[in-house]
Parts: structure tokens; C-alpha cells; sequence
């Protein structure tokens, strides 16, 4: 297959506004820091941030957000931070999982949220589960998750295809590959914003990003607010998306 979108199966839409926005949320122990606070206080503005990110992208039109919540590095933390990333986690399931459901926001996981404590796992997979039938708006949260181990199980999904005789190597094709990562299902990825001021992927959505729009934006990610989503998708709109064509 060729590098280029899918036809859009969704209708008639304003092309202007991604459907898929993605966010490496980046900066919060630079937010805490420079306030003297613990990296927990900054963790936790984030998160209040990833709640007004989801508002006002669920308010643009936006059809699927995905937020780069706990990365498959991160353990490598100081464990009180990590306690910390997990007490929020926790938290914030419990207190914002009844105006998803209302608002009709369906949950995704990205990654292999069993690294987990039970009880966090179990949560999310109730979150999941209640979520499911939604379809206003999809809120995707990538945990314990890296591009590369994502497309490493994706390999292996399709090795053992291949290795049952369900499958030959010449029928693989790119939405084959697109069946096996854990974003299948979803819109192909529009945008991808990082905050922060850091110019790299950070090993998010590697394959998916191929001809995404990146924005990276100075703004540290608890600061970033409804106005620094909506700038960032008034400067969607103004990109001239080539696919690599004229």
C-alpha cells in the first residue's frame, strides 16, 4: 500500500480539524521546580490539564484524543515519583469516570496497563468496559507504553500468524500492521502537539506519526490550557497536508 490516508469513512466532515490529536504531555516536573514544589504537584496540575485538554478537543470536534500519560521509561523514576503517577492515575479514574460516561467519551488503552498494580489495572479495565459503546468522542491514554514495544508485539503477532500457516509474509501490507498496533481502530493520527519546548518524539506513536503535523509548543504542559489547544488547531488548519505529493 501506498503512504497515503485512508478515505474517510466517517462522512462528510470540515477537513480543517483533525480527527486524531495527539499530546506528549511534557513538563511537569520543570512546572514544579521552578515554583519549589515536589514533581507530585506538578504531576497533579497535569492532570487537571489533560482535563481541560479533553473539554475543549471534545468541544473543536475533535474525534480522538490520545495523551501520553506514562511511557514504558518512565520506570525508571525515582519510585516515590512513580507512586505518585499511580495515586493520580488512580484518582482520576475514580472522579472523572462518570462525566466520561455521561459526556458519551469512550476510554482507550495504549500499551500494557498490567504492569499496574491490581487494583489500578482492575480499575482501568472497568473504565474500559463501561465506556466501551460510547461514541461522542474517544479518549485514548497510553500507559506503560512505547512506540518501539508496540511494533515489536506487532511483529510478533503477525510472526505467529505467519508461523500457524494463517498467513504468508507477501500479504502484509500497512493495514495489516495498522490491524496489529494497539491504536487499531482508531482515526489515523492528524496532529501530534508536544509541550515543553522539547523538539523529539520521545519513542510516542512512531509509526503513526509518519505524516502526522507536529507542533511543539514552549508552553509547559500544567499551563497548557484551552487556548493553547485552539491555537495549536488553528495552525492545523492553515497546513497545507501533501502526503508527499505536489
Amino acid at each position: 500500500m501506498a503512504g497515503k490516508p485512508q478515505p474517510d469513512a466517517a462522512g462528510p466532515r470540515d477537513p480543517r480539524v483533525p480527527r486524531h490529536v495527539a499530546i506528549i504531555m511534557d513538563g511537569n516536573g520543570r512546572w514544579a521546580k521552578a515554583r519549589g514544589l515536589p514533581r507530585g504537584a506538578g504531576h497533579k496540575q497535569g492532570a487537571e490539564a489533560a482535563r481541560r485538554a479533553v473539554r475543549a478537543a471534545g468541544e473543536a470536534g475533535v474525534e480522538c484524543l490520545t495523551l501520553y500519560a506514562f511511557s514504558s521509561e518512565n520506570w525508571r523514576r525515582p519510585e516515590e515519583e512513580i507512586n505518585d503517577l499511580t495515586g493520580l492515575l488512580r484518582f482520576y479514574i475514580q472522579k472523572e469516570l462518570d462525566g466520561f460516561h455521561k459526556e458519551g467519551v469512550r476510554l482507550r488503552i495504549l500499551g500494557d496497563h498490567t504492569a499496574f498494580a491490581p487494583d489500578v489495572a482492575k480499575m482501568v479495565d472497568k473504565a474500559v468496559e463501561r465506556t466501551r459503546d460510547n461514541d461522542r468522542m474517544t479518549v485514548a491514554v497510553a500507559l506503560n507504553y512505547g512506540a518501539r514495544g508496540e511494533l515489536v508485539r506487532a511483529m510478533r503477532t503477525l510472526g505467529s500468524r505467519i508461523a500457524a500457516g494463517e498467513l504468508t509474509p507477501d500479504a502484509i501490507d500497512e493495514a495489516m500492521v495498522d490491524s496489529v498496533l494497539d491504536t487499531s481502530g482508531l482515526p489515523p493520527l492528524d496532529l501530534l502537539i508536544r509541550t515543553s519546548g522539547e523538539y523529539r518524539l520521545s519513542n510516542f506513536l512512531l509509526w503513526q506519526a509518519a505524516y502526522a503535523e507536529l507542533i511543539f509548543a514552549d508552553t509547559l504542559w500544567p499551563d497548557f490550557g484551552p487556548d493553547h489547544l485552539r491555537a495549536a488547531l488553528d495552525e492545523y488548519a492553515r497546513r497545507d497536508r501533501r502526503y508527499g505529493g505536489l
